[in-house]
This record gives structure tokens, sequence and C-alpha cells, in this order.
């Protein structure tokens, strides 16, 4: 075997790699790795997405039904299955918990970014495929995102292979078999993306191509996209979960396609309303370690419509797309009357590719002066960094958020550390190591905020109320949400709430299963006296109305946000004295 063929020989990490050896490259991926899957379980689920998202899962995986999704037990259609049916099967092989939640979110931004760096390679070679990884892993929005359990990013990981898997397809070396496997694999991608979220999965790649072919006047891209054999994979993956869920459940059709899809996008039925303007801020924090490379990342885009118009055979301008599909997704949400952070999480490949590209054009002098621009927005973010113990809220200690400020101060003290060690190896070994100690840096920064967030995730979770809890719980043993709607409680104590007066989002569910809910506070004072041993989980104010009312209530547990009680004595049970 010839010895730079053998992955194992010391001229195989020895080779240059876009200016590096081989061994730095994977000791760079190794960090990566452990950095973004290695701090998972580090960190209490947070209300609501991530507590819903993982308690839906694991009421999936103890009942074993897979098709009908229920949260609290209610029918819960807002969203398809495929990140809780991950979720489960992440349950099933390493058992429940906090790391198993979020591992579909992580996966999801990880292979979004291999794809991304893929498509590049193929397009523009190894070096562009490199800053792309490291474009997206510095890129706050996807990395961050990456380590919640939320399906926006199982969703934008979804969209990052469609849109790597289209670049990849049209590629014009490409060979009629590739393209067409390629276009397959890309129709299956827009499938698990209808299966994560919705219809956007297929409305926002349709809303781009269209916009894009009318821009570029490429008519006959549609002809290469084996629309026919495509939209029959697409249907084979999508559409025997419709079917099942639809024939089991006739009122689901309508609630999930007229319900949580036009009327979220026309209308601010969900409260979760925005000014026009509501993701710009977002985006600009989302992408602030990049912002500075935007002039060149429109010299890119402009460069690839010069080309395009000396060209003598029409092929697809990816630039182009990549801008396109940018700025497309992230007006179609700007106009939505629905808006959620997360939701302009899929704009970030493109930028990410684009970015690399820009990367690629940059010279040492500008280059520095991306990294002195950042010191000095990271000694402001460092000199700000008090505010943080300044905060309050009715539900978060003063405390906790004073803990959280001296973790968002050593966040800015790492990433200001590491981009002064960036700009000195600029000076000594060139430009590559010092965007690779960048990116570095700031990856590091954002996992020490992460962790430090526990610092209010972890008593707002009320995780350690959980074996005071089950101590006087019983698995038969009802647990009402008297007024509100506990996303983390529940799923840390693996048991459903029965909801009181309030259901909160799930009304839909309340409405079909009215006989698992209790619609009255007068109802459940009237079982809570007569009915068998019970606890209650309500706030302090609910919880100050029901002893008015003489309602016999035995404190089990209590934090900011909750009070637990029963209606049994539990003094024995908890070792404590009765008053």
């Amino acid at each position: 075997m010839h010895p730079q063929s053998d992955s194992r020989s010391p001229a195989f990490f020895a080779r240059q790699v876009a200016g590096l050896p081989t061994a730095l490259w994977l000791l760079t991926g190794l960090l990566i790795l452990l950095l973004w899957f290695g701090t998972l379980d580090f960190r209490h689920l947070l209300s609501s997405d991530e507590g819903r998202y993982a308690e839906i899962s694991r009421e999936m995986f103890a009942s074993g039904d897979w098709v009908t999704i229920r949260y609290n037990a209610l029918k819960y259609f807002e969203k398809p299955p495929f990140h809780m049916w991950v979720t489960a099967l992440s349950y099933t092989l390493f058992g429940v918990g906090d790391w198993q939640a979020r591992l579909c979110a992580a996966l999801s931004g990880m292979v979004g970014l291999i794809a991304s760096m893929f498509a590049a390679m193929r397009w523009y070679g190894i070096r562009a495929g490199l800053l792309t990884g490291l474009v997206l892993v510095a890129a706050p929005m996807w990395s961050v995102a990456s380590h919640f359990n939320s399906l926006d990013m199982t969703l934008s990981g979804a969209m990052a292979c469609v849109l790597a898997f289209m670049l990849v397809a049209q590629h014009p070396d490409a060979t009629p078999a590739a393209r067409r496997y390629w276009m397959w694999a890309c129709w299956v991608a827009m499938g698990v993306a209808i299966l994560s979220k919705g219809l956007v999965g297929i409305a926002l790649p349709g809303l781009v191509l269209v916009i894009y072919t009318l821009i570029s006047r490429d008519f006959g891209l549609w002809r290469r996209l084996h629309l026919i054999s495509g939209i029959a994979l697409m249907l084979i993956a999508t559409v025997p979960w419709f079917w099942l869920v639809s024939a089991r459940n006739p009122e689901f059709p309508n609630f999930f396609f007229i319900h949580e899809h036009w009327q979220r996008y026309t209308s601010t039925v969900h409260s979760r309303g925005g000014p026009v303007w509501y993701f710009v801020p977002l985006l600009v924090a989302g992408f602030v370690p990049w912002l500075g490379l935007a002039p060149r990342m429109w010299e890119v885009v402009r460069d690839d419509g010069a080309a395009a118009r000396v060209a003598t055979v029409r092929r697809l301008r990816p630039a182009l797309l990549l801008a396109v599909w940018a700025i497309a997704i992230f007006v179609f949400f700007s106009l939505s009357g629905s808006k959620l952070p997360g939701y302009i999480v899929p704009v970030f490949p493109a930028l990410g590719m684009l970015a690399a590209m820009a990367l690629e054009r940059i010279g040492e002098r500008g280059w520095r002066r991306q990294l002195n621009a950042m010191l000095v927005i990271m000694a402001i973010g460092l000199l700000a960094s008090p505010v943080v113990a300044t905060l309050h809220s009715n539900h978060t200690a003063v405390a906790d958020y004073r803990r959280y400020a001296v973790w968002v101060a050593a966040a800015f003290v790492v990433m200001l550390a590491g981009t002064w060690l960036a700009r000195r190896l600029l000076r000594t070994h060139g430009l590559m190591p010092s965007i690779v100690a960048y990116t570095l840096a700031l990856l590091t920064g954002f996992t020490t905020a992460l962790l430090g967030h526990e610092s209010i995730g972890g008593p707002a979770s009320g995780a350690s109320l959980v074996p005071t809890i089950r101590a006087v719980l019983k698995d038969d043993m009802p647990i009402y949400g008297v007024r509100t709607l506990d996303h983390t409680l529940p799923y840390y104590l693996r048991h459903t709430t029965v909801m009181v007066e309030h259901p909160d989002e799930l009304e839909f569910g309340t409405r079909q299963e009215p006989q698992k809910w209790l619609p009255t506070l007068d109802s459940f004072i009237a079982r809570w006296r007569e009915g068998p041993p019970a606890l209650a989980i309500m706030s302090a104010d609910t919880y100050r109305e029901l002893t008015t009312r003489q309602l016999p209530m035995h404190l089990v547990a209590q934090d900011q946000r909750r009070i637990v009680v029963a209606n049994f004595p539990v003094a024995a049970l908890l070792g404590r004295q009765a008053p």
C-alpha cells in the first residue's frame, strides 16, 4: 500500500490540508465534537419547548403509540412526529434523560453542518468546505440552537440537507445517475422536514426555487429536479404517518393543516406576533462573529452573476441560490403573523457557505480588522455582563441571575482571550490557524455561557423537588396542574398531569377528550375533597386562593415557580413533624 493512502502512517498526519496538518484538523474536529455532544447532559431542561418535547417523547416511549402524539395524555397535534420519534428512539437505546432528550437537536445541527460542508467542498474545494464548518460552529444561532431540545433545529438540519443535496445534484460535473440519486436524497430530506414541522418543509424550498428561477431565468432547472420520482419518494416518506394519524383521529387534518398552518401564518391566533423587523436583531446576534464578511459575501453573489452572463452553457448559480435561500426564508417569516426566534435558523447554512467563500477572498489585513472589531464587541459584552446580575422576574431569584452573570463574564473572557490568540497566530502562522483558533474560542465561549445557564435553568426546572415529591407519589396517583401547565416537573417525575380550569396549549386535546381534565376550579375542589390520594401543582397565587376556601392541602415541596401539595397527610412520609 502506498504510504500516503494509509491513514495510520506518519505521512498521512504530516500532510497539509488547506494550510494545516491533517492531524491538527482531526484534533480540531474531535474538540468540536466533544464540546458539541459532551455537554448535553450538563443542564436541566428548560420550559417550555425542552420540557414539552422531552415529555411528549417520553409518553410516546412509555405507551408504544408512535402515531397519535400525546402531551399529558391528551392529543397534541400542533407538530408532526419526527423529532419525537428520534427522541423516543434515543430513550429506547440509552434510557430517559436530559442528554437523550437533546440528542436529536444536536445531531440535526451537526448533520446540517456536515452536509453544508460537503456541498461547499463539491463546488468550491476542500478549503471552502472546511471554512463552512468553522463558520457554522462559530455562528451563535446555529451552535446554540443545536443544544436546545426544540423542533426548530431538527427542521433546520433537514432543510440544510435539502439545500446541500440540491447543490451537489446540480453541479455541472455530476453524472446523470449522480444527479438523480442526489435529487432523490433532496426529496427525502424534504420529507423529513415535513415530518419535523409541517408543510414549511416543502413550501420554503419551493418558494426559493421559484424566486431563483425568476431571477436567473434558468427555467430548465425544473427539468433537472426529477419531480415525478422525487415527489413519489417524498410521499412515501410522509404519507403513511399522515394517513394513519388521520384514520385514527378524524379531527387531525382540519386542526393541523388549517389551524396550525394557515391560521398560524396569517394571524396572531397563537399570540406570537411581532413587528416586521422582529428577526433583524436575531439575525445580527446570531451571525455577529462573521458580519464583517457581509460586503465580501455580496461580492461572491455579484461575481457569480457576472460569470453566468459570460458563460456559454447555463448552469446553476450556487451563490445566487444561497442568497435567495437566506433572504426568501427571512422575509417569509418576517411577514408571518406568528414569530419565534428559532424560525430563522434555516437561513444560517446558506449564510455559512457564503461566508466561507468570503473568507476564501479575505487577506490578512481584512481578517485582522475583523478580529479587532470582534475584540471591541467582546470587551463591550464583558463590561456589560454585570447587567445580568440586575435582572429579576417573579419566577427566578435575583441570586440565580447573579450567579449567571459570573458565567456570562467568564464566557466573554474566554472569547476575548481566544480572539486575542487568533490575532497573534495571524501574525506568526497565517490566516487559517487564526480562523481555527477564533472558531474554537467562540464555541468554547458559547459552551461556557450554556453551562452557566444551569444556575437559572436548574432551579426553574423543578428537578430539585423531585426526590421529595417521589417520597409521597405513587404510580397510580393523579397529579393535577391547577391553572398551570408545568412543562418540566412532570417530565422529571415521569408522570403526566391532569389539567384544571386553564388548558393552556392543550385546549384542543381537552376538547377531544373532555373526560381527561377538570374544566372548573369547583370540579377540582370536589375531586380533591372526595377523590383518591392525589398531588397538585399550582402557583403561589392559586395556593393562597385555595387556602382562603379552606381546601385541605398538605405541603409537599415548593420553589420560586410552583407549590406542590397533597390531599393527605405527608409529614410522616417526609420525616417532618406535623404542624
